[in-house]
């Protein structure tokens, strides 16, 4: 009877055992719950801070491309013109002589954070030129991340 006793023992424990193994419907029910609990707290502040982060990239950008204006216009004289646009400050505009350039690392002009072309102007309404990024929805105006970006602003 002894032999038998020793077989049902390890049995038994090995079954109780892959009883307490594994986790209950309730329990992952429960840890599913608190974590969409937590990401619905956590969630808008971490795209607010994305956000927030694509407009102070723009505003890096901004003063990136005053710096190398700056140096064009200590070359040439001037700004460049409306039509020749932030690729002058990469390849040289046609009939200008002192060009040093290219005044942009990479050797192209870089999107705003959303993808699109800055806007330039030469003369601006209120400086000798204007850079803007329409911000995140793409249109003039706006607020908070929709609102524009200018080199103005970024100063």
């Amino acid at each position: 009877m002894r032999q038998s006793q020793t077989r049902k023992g390890p049995a038994r424990r090995l079954r109780a055992r892959r009883r307490q193994a594994g986790f209950t419907l309730v329990e992952m029910l429960v840890v599913i719950t608190i974590i969409g609990l937590i990401m619905s707290l956590v969630g808008p502040r971490v795209l607010n801070y994305l956000s927030e982060s694509k407009v102070k990239a723009a505003h890096i950008q901004l003063k990136s491309f005053t710096e190398a204006l700056d140096l064009f216009y200590l070359d040439a004289g001037r700004y460049p013109t409306t039509s020749e646009g932030l690729a002058a400050l990469v390849k040289p505009a046609a009939g200008l002589q002192a060009w040093n350039g290219p005044y942009l690392k990479g050797g192209t002009v870089p999107n705003d954070p959303w993808g699109r072309a800055y806007l330039y102007r030469a003369p601006g309404e209120r400086s000798a030129y204007e850079i803007v990024s329409y911000g995140s929805d793409g249109q003039e105006g706006g607020t908070g991340t929709s609102a524009d970006i200018s080199q103005a602003s970024a100063e």
